[in-house]
């Protein structure tokens, strides 16, 4: 464990994520309480934009001497000039957002610590210098409107992807039927149906809900969802746009869900936010705030059912618990039941107790704990048990909780918790610490009180059906490991390590079950461990078909780099596992009738035999598109929730300026190959 903690966070990495913490926001020691459910009128539309762009040296002339180049350098170059190091987005990636988007991060979101020092003139200058003059254009969404034999919503046809997971046991699993393509269509490549881009955008994070022939997406970045019909595959129109009161970014995928006659959306956004849309109107049935620490945030799908919406909430207080300017440590993850007509709560589970003082930091100012536990995930519903299963993160500061780096039953009527298993004890884990921190680093934890790994549970767990009947819950975690329980007592019935994982290693957003077989991505294989995963040089970066009674595997696929391509140079002073390689699963992989549908971080989408592993083919994205609705197009990274079906068609996203990852603005749709 010593080896692989210490190749994650060394020397100048350190002191750069250090620096990226500098002045971060006042972080209380006793939690808010949420605020009350708020019914809401339909946001009025934002208009769309264009960049307009100068020439590369009037651009260049333009910045030289830029007030706002100034304040860059100060407050936001040590982060975004080496996004591979930090996690975060390039500079060139920022340069890509709006001015929404970065104000909101600078003021509300995870970059109010930068922002909170700037004056309002700073943020101006700042904003300026990154993404120039932007000038309003007409709203591409008006030349995409349904006609009107399209525009009204259509929910005669039954639903096909209601959560994160596609349906309650989060199997990422489809039919031919339910995905209107069959496995005999998906032996070629497909074609290209068309395009949508969307502006200001960088990152594409959320798969839509499918209902009948209409899609329903978020996307983040711009703070709106929006409803496609899909009726004529080669051909999708716009049917509404809901915006987010403010503005606000999104964050998690769409759920969906009848509660009495109301087909209800809902999704949630970086400021917690939880909205709840009826999907014939686009119009907010409720709005609901979640958040109750400082770095709350929601990124987990919520689940629909009839008469509660399960809402799961992380936090990451991760990113700013090394510095000594932060009181740390008091955030943790939570769930909640809210009635799925007001946005009331009926109940609340949290992961741990309230933080306490533990001791004198060594300046006189307490280190709190327990902390960290966020629920990165999406849950999933096991309505015969009355069970809800979802994982956790790792620890923030001591003592480490038995439910960080945890799965977790819990009762669907109550929130009692039934049972839970803590994965890896002792990793208490902040950016910006290592293994062996300097005592300077007050709020940092050294060992042997910490492990130091951040290898939490960020895939979604599966409740999976054999075909004898049995069932088991099944959970990929950041370490590399596949984990099986009985979903009963919680009690393991076999793991499987496929390498140690890290920081953006192992199993990353999530797995896939399907005929007794669990599909797990594999990100980073890590360092052996002793203990845990020695060494077996068969097991690479790649995507691993795993008996589900067993864990053994039935084959695996690695990936190579296409012809001619290299990968990049890593920064100095970094360690190979620690950036995420062009050609990593990191993505959440979906089957259709008996294809796997997987893809790598330099955009391509990958195509399996589910029974045997053959290649099918390989479909490239990350490249420039004419759009259908005239936004420029172009395709990146491939991660987050972003490959499923609709009406026939098989739907993928491209673009993630994540991890120093290439970002991207589109919705891709494919039809079948002839």
């Amino acid at each position: 464990m010593i080896a692989l903690s210490r190749a994650l966070m060394t020397g100048a990495v350190s002191l750069a994520l250090m620096s990226c913490q500098a002045t971060p926001a006042p972080n209380p020691a006793v939690a808010e309480k949420p605020a009350a459910a708020t019914p809401v009128a339909e946001a009025p539309p934002t208009p769309a934009h264009d960049i307009v762009a100068p020439a590369p040296k009037q651009e260049a002339d333009a910045m030289a001497g830029h007030p706002g180049e100034a304040v860059y350098k100060q407050y936001c170059a040590v982060c975004h000039d080496q996004p591979e190091a930090t996690r975060s987005p390039a500079k060139s990636t920022l340069k890509e957002m709006s001015l929404q988007f970065i104000n909101f991060a600078l003021t509300e979101g995870k970059m109010k610590a930068q922002g909170g020092p700037l004056s309002a003139e700073q943020r101006a200058q700042v904003v300026n210098y990154l993404i120039g003059a932007k000038a309003v254009a007409a709203s591409w969404t008006d030349g995409m409107k349904c006609d009107a034999a399209r525009m009204p919503v259509d929910l005669t046809g039954a639903p096909t992807i209601t959560n994160f997971g596609f349906d309650k046991h989060n199997t990422r699993s489809l039919t031919a039927k339910q995905a209107g393509i069959s496995k005999a269509q998906l032996q070629k490549a497909p074609e290209l149906a068309w395009a949508v881009g969307f502006p200001d955008a960088t990152g594409m994070r959320a798969q839509g809900a499918v209902v009948g022939n209409n899609l329903f997406v978020p996307v983040a970045d711009v703070g709106a969802m929006y409803a496609f019909d899909l009726s004529i595959p080669d051909k999708p129109c716009l049917q509404w746009v809901y915006n987010t009161p403010g503005g606000a970014p999104l964050r998690t995928s769409s759920a969906f869900g009848y509660v009495g006659d109301v087909p209800l959306l809902v999704f949630s956004g970086q400021d917690t936010t939880v909205h709840a849309v009826d999907a014939r109107t686009g119009k907010a049935v409720w709005t609901k705030q979640v958040g109750t620490f400082s770095y709350s945030t929601t990124t987990g799908t919520p689940t629909v059912l009839k008469d509660r919406v399960i809402v799961p909430v992380a936090q990451f207080e991760i990113v700013f618990g090394g510095s000594n300017s932060v009181v740390c440590c008091n955030n943790h993850g939570y769930v909640l039941s809210l009635d799925p007509k007001t946005g009331e709560q009926q109940w609340r589970y949290d992961t741990m107790p309230d933080a306490t003082h533990q001791r004198d930091r060594g300046d006189g100012k307490s280190l709190l704990g327990p902390s960290g536990a966020p629920i990165w995930n999406s849950p999933s519903v096991d309505e015969k048990r009355g069970l809800i299963y979802f994982a956790t993160g790792e620890s923030n500061s001591p003592p480490a909780h038995k439910n960080t780096n945890a799965v977790i039953a819990i009762d669907l009527k109550t929130g009692k918790e039934k049972w839970s298993f803590h994965a890896t004890p002792n990793d208490i884990y902040n950016i910006g610490c290592d293994l062996h921190s300097k005592k300077e680093l007050l709020n940092c934890t050294s060992a042997p009180e910490t492990v130091y790994r951040d290898v939490d549970f960020g895939a979604s767990v599966i409740l999976g059906t054999h075909s004898d009947g049995k069932q088991l819950v099944y959970a990929g975690q950041k370490s590399g490991s596949v984990w099986a329980f009985d979903p009963a007592t919680g009690k393991v019935v076999w793991r499987k390590a496929l390498g140690t994982g890290g920081a953006l290693g192992g199993v990353h957003w999530g797995i896939a079950y399907d005929k007794d077989t669990v599909y797990a991505p594999i990100s980073s294989v890590g360092v052996p461990i002793k203990g845990e995963w020695d060494f077996d040089p068969s097991i690479k970066p790649g995507l691993y078909a795993l008996d589900a009674k067993t864990g053994k595997i039935k084959w695996q696929y690695n990936p190579e780099m296409p012809a001619g391509a290299t990968a990049p140079a890593l920064p100095p002073g970094m360690p190979p596992i620690f950036p995420v390689h062009p050609i990593a699963m990191s993505t959440a992989p979906a089957v259709i009738d008996g294809v796997v549908l997987a893809a790598t971080l330099d955009g391509r989408l990958h195509a399996l035999d589910a029974k045997t592993g053959k290649l099918l083919w390989i479909q490239a994205t990350a490249k420039d598109y004419i759009t259908a609705n005239g936004v420029p197009g172009k395709g990146g990274a491939i991660d987050a929730a972003s490959i499923y079906a609709a009406n026939g068609l098989l739907v993928v996203n491209s673009g993630y300026g994540s991890f120093g990852q290439a970002p991207g603005n589109v919705i891709l749709g494919f039809k079948p190959g002839n």
